[in-house]
């Protein structure tokens, strides 16, 4: 925990209500990264009122001991969490299900949120989209500007890869894209890339309102780490190389090249750490090549232990998304002292980010072969691969700090205040 800064006689505490779709001990990337912002404006002497889900992020299902009830209520030392129903369904491939999935848990997280009194500000994440007019609707309430962070641009992202198709539903989503954003009176993405396309989408006047604001690692938590580890044996792996993804199985990352590409390179055992909507259409694919394994998704103490057991990261995403998702698990791969093999599209937030710190190499998306070639040179030149590594190790200590974002939100916070 950062130590607390202390609050000048002209900068009180703040009062913050949060909505957000995932928060600790759930296991969701952009849960563990809400939480850390909390935490982190907490310390610095803030009240919050989180309202998010129940745990139910690993399993798509509500954790055992969670069940029962349709909102539960707890007190913090900083304020208090509520987490309600997120009605997940049990196919992860049916949009339109979890679509109304995440209208039902917007409306109630909406409604749970009206209680508690003027604040500050009301922080939204999405996704979910919906989120955006939930925060509104609490903002209406609670009088406390609306502050809408965008992890992922939606429906871009969805309709690139061909997930939604439908023109009714794009244009339903569009409208609710641009209706969140006008109402927000600050939207915070993650990357140039995302502020440009989120810019382009709302009246010039409203322009100046969005923000980039980075996400961050916990670089104390995640260290460079002894590859040799209890996860390769469980999974049977021995001391041969690992190339790892970890993260969401879904359809905006190129995984069907990652299957192709153990094809080519039978020498590595390729780990896909995770699950998603896109898990069993892989593990399909995979089912010939015994150099290809599969787990799911570990409890958060054992993070820097799965980022250790892999020699060579991936960060592949399908073209076109790279100026959509800004892929937070970068960060975590270079806190990791491990290189990164990127394919992403050019000019975007990952490429420039491993440009400057020097921690890995990036190929087009969906080029197999650049990919496989960039890969056999990471495999065969190992001093080259660990000084990608340090190098990412040291980048990401001085520049991806949580107590400089939580700061950065708090600095947001207190303009927009000035401001009204």
């Amino acid at each position: 925990m950062t130590t607390p800064t202390p609050l000048t006689n002209s900068e009180r505490p703040l009062r913050i209500a949060v909505l957000c779709p995932h928060f600790a001990p759930d296991t969701a990337p952009t849960g563990e990264v809400m939480t850390r912002i909390v935490h982190e404006l907490a310390a610095l002497g803030h009240e919050l009122h989180v309202v998010t889900a129940l745990p139910w992020y690993r399993e798509h299902r509500i954790e055992p001991g969670w069940e029962g009830r349709l909102w539960r209520r707890e007190r913090t030392d900083w304020g208090w969490i509520t987490r309600v129903h997120p009605f997940p369904g049990d196919d992860k491939r049916n949009l339109v299900r979890r679509a109304l999935g995440f209208a039902g848990f917007s409306a109630l997280a909406g409604l749970t949120s009206l209680r508690g009194g003027r604040v500050d500000a009301v922080i939204a994440m999405s996704p979910p989209l919906t989120l955006g007019l939930t925060g509104w609707g609490t903002h209406l309430f609670r009088r406390g500007p609306l502050v809408f962070n965008i992890q992922d641009v939606f429906p871009d992202a969805a309709v690139e890869t061909g997930a939604i198709t439908n023109t009714k539903i794009i244009a339903v989503a569009r409208w609710l894209e641009r209706v969140s954003y006008h109402r927000a009176a600050a939207v915070t993405v993650l990357s140039d890339d995302l502020r440009d396309n989120v810019a382009a989408k709302v009246k010039p006047s409203h322009r100046s309102k969005v923000h980039v604001i980075p996400n961050f690692v916990d670089t104390e938590f995640i260290a460079p780490s002894d590859r040799i580890t209890p996860l390769r044996a469980e999974l049977g792996i021995g001391d041969e190389p690992v190339v790892l993804y970890a993260g969401n199985v879904g359809f905006s990352q190129s995984l069907e090249m990652v299957v192709e590409a153990a094809r080519r390179v039978p020498e590595a055992t390729f780990l896909v750490n995770g699950d998603g909507a896109a898990r069993v259409t892989l593990q399909e694919q995979a089912a010939d090549l015994p150099n290809v394994r599969f787990s799911g998704y570990q409890p958060k103490s054992r993070v820097p232990e799965v980022l250790a057991t892999g020699d060579i990261h991936l960060v592949p995403l399908k073209r076109g998304l790279g100026r959509v998702s800004v892929p937070s698990k970068t960060y975590s791969i270079l806190a990791a002292g491990r290189p990164v093999l990127a394919a992403i599209d050019p000019g975007t937030e990952v490429p420039r980010m491993l440009e400057a710190s020097g921690g890995g190499v990036c190929v087009p998306p969906d080029d197999l072969e650049a990919f496989c070639l960039a890969l056999r040179g990471l495999l065969d030149d190992h001093a080259a691969a660990a000084a990608m590594g340090a190098a990412g190790r040291a980048w990401v200590t001085g520049a991806a700090s949580p107590a400089a974002v939580a700061m950065a939100y708090e600095r947001l916070i207190r303009s927009l205040g000035r401001g009204r």
